[in-house]
């Protein structure tokens, strides 16, 4: 595949109902597989944390109903060591023979150096840090912004052009995934992780997770453990 041989470049095509048809060498090695065949025919939901799917599946739903031509997204991805790297993210819809939309194609490549120095890297990265180091916290948005030293206005327009949702979305996911990774690797119960991961009870936690994931940290936590 042509793909293969562009340094840090991503690809991956994927059909209406959102099973993997094809993906470059550099998607198998970011999810650990040695051949293509072993992507194939999977979904979102099969090889990326719930929230993550999630999202994905939410962009792709745009474009299979022509509610978009393209969607492009600055997205935060983190690599093996669990630190965060800026991937440019490029989403096309397939167009069969009769013009039918029948699945939907994206290129990701890492944003270089210079890209992180344009402004709305800068602004969205720290906020973003912030966020990471203190999602456990009674974190706000209002305060988020006066740490970044931007006006609250200015701070939701960065994070919806970075992407596509408001920091207080990209907070509540930060969260999630931090839940559903405890739900994954320990025994603690709803009010311990709700304790642990910044959400103000274990009803809020149950909701927020069920919103987002669409299921309870209860059966979250049964289905992964059944693999």
């Amino acid at each position: 595949m042509m793909f293969d041989h562009l340094p840090g470049v991503c690809f991956f095509a994927k059909d209406r109902t959102g099973r993997t048809m094809f993906a470059s060498r550099a998607i198998l090695e970011r999810y650990h597989m040695r051949k293509e065949d072993e992507m194939l025919g999977l979904t979102d939901f099969d090889i990326n944390p719930g929230p993550m799917a999630t999202a994905y599946v939410r962009d792709d739903k745009k474009l299979l109903d022509g509610a978009a031509k393209q969607l492009e997204r600055i997205e935060l991805w983190w690599n093996r060591l669990g630190l965060p790297e800026w991937y440019l993210v490029t989403k096309l819809p397939i167009h069969g023979r009769q013009g039918r939309v029948e699945g939907v194609m994206g290129i990701l490549r890492k944003a270089t150096a210079q890209e992180e120095q344009l402004p709305i890297f800068q602004t969205v990265s720290k906020a973003v840090a912030i966020i990471r180091r203190d999602y456990a916290k009674p974190l706000t948005i209002a305060g988020l912004s006066r740490a970044c030293g931007e006006s609250l206005r200015q701070l939701q327009r960065h994070f919806q052009s970075a992407f596509g949702i408001t920091a207080q979305e990209f907070l509540i996911r930060t969260r999630v995934i931090a839940a559903a990774k405890l739900l994954e690797e320990t025994t603690l119960n709803a009010t311990e992780i709700a304790a642990r991961t910044g959400f103000g009870d274990s009803s809020s936690f149950a909701e927020q997770f069920r919103q987002r994931c669409g299921t309870t940290p209860t059966d979250y936590r049964a289905s992964v453990r059944q693999v």
